[in-house]
Order: structure tokens, then sequence, then C-alpha cells
């Protein structure tokens, strides 16, 4: 993610962690508890058990088998949001792009070593959804939620956290940060060719802020956000910073992003607020945003 923490305002109680494959901190006005560090801990793995495409044991990766597959109470926002992208990028953002992320490479061992990359089936035509917690698939699949899970896992957390009474709280999981505090937080938006300057400043306040960008998860000529009707990588926009008011809408918009010319549809269908930076180091950014800009 390009964001930089320097200008964060610090709550008195750290807690670091990995879960998701990545690291989390949690900070919080008051400490809290073994108890519900476990619950947390615990919550995070069940959701890893469910969607992550590089554990051969999870829900999702039975999915290379056709057939029908229910899923927990928290799949319907997810495929929702994913249903929706799909429509308002005309197909370009889909959740079947694991098929041409493992071709590239991008694979359950990380292997890095392209191959040629085969075409991914329709994700409106192979996948049925019964408007709950059950899909059918129709064809084997890689589904991969990768742009909008780990932001969703937040919100979870961040639900959690509030049923636990802990109402001032930062949840900042590598970058996709929820701010549920008293104080605005400053946070650097940063370069995406240069991690030591930034772009700007976005003031963030009881939202959440996510970001995307090309240069990070890349390799040999690859890199997470590709195109797939071109099976290629998208050049044309190297980084995208997206505030909403919860982290799934912000998480799956800053890879929308990338697949529209004009993002007026999407902000119509979620209200957020954005800036993009394009390959030729212009920037484009909403009216809505709050925060300055260096560029």
């Amino acid at each position: 993610m390009t964001l930089s923490n320097k200008s964060k305002t610090k709550q008195p109680h750290k807690w670091s962690f990995e879960a998701l494959g990545t690291s989390w901190v949690i900070e919080t006005r008051n400490s809290l508890a073994l108890e519900f560090k476990a619950t947390v801990t615990e919550r995070l793995a069940e959701y890893d058990n469910t969607y992550s495409r590089f554990r051969d044991d999870s829900l999702v990766s039975q999915l290379v088998v056709p057939g029908t597959y229910n899923f927990p109470d928290d799949f319907k926002k997810l495929f929702e949001i994913y249903n929706a992208c799909f429509e308002l990028t005309d197909s370009q953002m889909t959740p079947l792009i694991g098929g041409m992320l493992e071709d590239a490479g991008y694979d359950k061992d990380y292997s890095l070593q392209p191959k040629e990359i085969q075409s991914i089936p329709d994700f409106s035509e192979v996948i049925k959804w019964d408007g709950k917690n059950t899909i059918t698939s129709l064809e084997p699949v890689v589904f991969d939620v990768g742009a909008a899970g780990k932001g969703y896992a937040v919100d979870i957390v961040a639900n959690l956290l509030e049923k636990n009474g802990t109402s001032d709280y930062i949840i900042d999981a590598s970058g996709d940060i929820k701010h549920h505090s008293r104080t605005v937080e400053r946070i650097g938006l940063e370069h995406p060719d240069d991690p030591s300057r930034v772009i700007g400043v976005a003031n963030l306040y009881q939202q959440s802020l996510c970001a995307s960008a090309s240069n990070r998860r890349a390799w040999q000529g690859f890199h997470h956000i590709i195109n797939p009707s071109t099976r290629r990588p998208v050049d044309r926009i190297v980084a995208t910073w997206v505030i909403a008011d919860n982290t799934l809408v912000a998480d799956a918009m800053a890879t929308a992003l990338f697949f529209v010319e004009l993002p007026g549809r999407l902000m119509e269908a979620f209200p957020f607020s954005y800036v993009r930076m394009f390959a030729d180091g212009t920037v484009d950014y909403s009216a809505n945003f709050e925060g300055e800009l260096f560029t």
C-alpha cells in the first residue's frame, strides 16, 4: 500500500500482530484484554480459512471443482460488492482473476514465474448466486477476493472492537486503515516510485483509507492488478488512494479505479473520495477529497 504513517497521532495502547499474511496494528485508548485479542485472532483465522486462495484447505480453493458451496454469513456483503464492481468496470474487475494471477506466478507457492496467461470465465455466466450465502460454480475457477477482502476483514475487526465496548480506535492492516478516534489523522500518500516522498496528505476522521499501487507485488513485468481483457497488468494508472465510510468500499474502489476512465458510475454507487496517479506522473482527484496534494 502507498501510505506513509509518519504523521499519525498515536493512541496510548498499541497491539501489533500478524494475520491474513500481513502485519496488523490496532491502537486504542484503553488496553485490550488477552481474551479479546484471542477472539480477534481466531476470527481472522476463520476468515483466512474461508477466503484465502493461497491455502489448499480454504473454502474458496474448493471452487476449482464445479459445484454448490455454502459460505458463512459474512459472504453476502463481499459478494455484493464484487458483483457491483464487475458491472461498473465493464467486467474488468472480477474475483475470477485468480486464474490469471496464478498463471502470472502469483500462486500458492509465490513462484513469481510467469507462464502463458490463459483466459478466465465470465464471472456473471459461471457463478450463480442465491442472493445470500450460497453460490454454484459451473466451471473450475480460482476465486480471489484480494481486491476487497482485507478491507472487509478490517471492518469485521472494527465491529468486534465496538461490540467489546471499544469506541476509540485505529486499525492499520498494512495500509488498510480504519479510523474511529477523536482526532483527525493526517496520513501521507506515499509516492509509488519513491517511498521517501509523499504526493500529499489525506485528512482522515471516522472513515477508512485504502490504497493500491502497481509497484507493490510486482515481478518480471507483472503486478497484481491484471486486466482480464488484455491478460496484461494495468499500466495507465500506477496508484490510487480512496477514503470511504467503511474499509470494504475503500479497498474495493482502490482497485476498481484502475479499470475506469471516469469514476462517476463508481461514485454514484459507492460514496467515496479518491486520488489517482497516472503513469506519466499526473494526478486526478475527486472534488470531495479532504487533504492536500503537492503535485
